[in-house]
């Protein structure tokens, strides 16, 4: 069913999910606004309440970011702590705090992630396992989805919460191991490279098809009440079942030209699994690809 002229805010507009998103809700009949890095400073107060306060949309999603990948180079854990904290923690406040000041019914939603469950003591995680984060990412999503609730609860703010595990399409930045492992056999089969190096073949993921996730923020979004939810499959992959899949596709035999160099991670995650049982029953979400047919839309997608 078509939204009837809703205005969305997008907040993280160019990111991977951010694009997916401004498709999908476009797609919807919404009146798409997006602001990414060339747009606003959403670190000014002044500048998210007069965004807030001129267009009063019915939601925004709140996508924006500081992130890294697990091979990414963290050579200064103040500085990733602090810029966590300004966009993933403080940039969100002045969102909330505009809505309840100035735009009331508008709803938000926030993308926190998986890493708040750090080194979870539980094989699968829902919505009631306590949170443990060990990243400086898992810290500031965790306070994220906190203050969330504190505004929902305090201020009767409609603000949900997706707990997003790894997601992939055909946008996802280069540096994380899904395209890295892709763009890699495509570059070996067009003869520019001729071996790809990855940390751990073993490490377990759960691992989703990023436009099936968008979908789920705007469901969430549309359900009666705010409240924190799980999106996830419930099924975990090897890095080397990627790379079996993403090779065979590109009709490539991975034995000659996989090398696994575990000293190039330089943060090593534990293994989470997500229960998205929750958002299934009120939402009625559920996955259109699986994991084999995710890679393969990848790749074939792929410009």
């Amino acid at each position: 069913m078509k939204a009837k002229n809703k205005t969305a805010l997008i907040i993280g507009s160019q990111g991977q999910d951010g694009k997916l998103l401004t498709q999908l809700l476009t797609g919807l009949n919404y009146k798409v606004i997006g602001v990414d890095k060339n747009g606003i400073d959403i670190q000014d107060r002044q500048a998210v309440f007069t965004l807030i306060k001129k267009n009063k949309p019915e939601e925004i999603y709140y996508l924006a970011a500081f992130h890294f990948s697990s091979q990414d180079k963290q050579d200064n854990a103040y500085n990733d702590l602090y810029q966590s904290y300004q966009i993933n923690v403080l940039a969100l406040l002045n969102f909330l705090e505009g809505i309840r000041l100035f735009s009331p019914k508008t709803k938000i939603f926030y993308a926190s992630s998986s890493l708040i469950f750090g080194n979870s003591k539980t094989k699968i995680q829902n919505e009631n396992t306590p949170y443990n984060p060990n990243s400086a990412y898992g810290i500031t999503k965790m306070n994220g989805a906190l203050l969330c609730k504190l505004y929902r609860e305090k201020y009767n703010i409609f603000a949900s919460v997706g707990i997003l595990y790894n997601h992939e399409s055909k946008y996802r930045a280069d540096n994380f191991i899904s395209m890295k492992i892709i763009k890699g056999a495509i570059n070996i089969k067009s003869g520019k490279q001729d071996k790809l190096i990855v940390g751990d073949l073993s490490a377990k993921v759960d691992w989703g098809y990023a436009p099936d996730y968008v979908k789920a923020m705007q469901l969430i979004l549309n359900n009666k009440q705010a409240d924190d939810f799980i999106i996830a499959t419930g099924k975990l992959h090897t890095v080397l079942d990627f790379i079996k899949i993403t090779f065979k596709t590109l009709g490539l035999n991975y034995k000659k030209y996989i090398k696994e160099n575990k000293k190039i991670i330089n943060e090593r995650k534990a293994v989470l699994l997500g229960d998205a049982k929750k958002l299934k029953a009120i939402t009625g979400w559920k996955a259109s690809v699986n994991f084999s047919q995710m890679i393969k839309k990848i790749i074939n997608n792929l410009d």
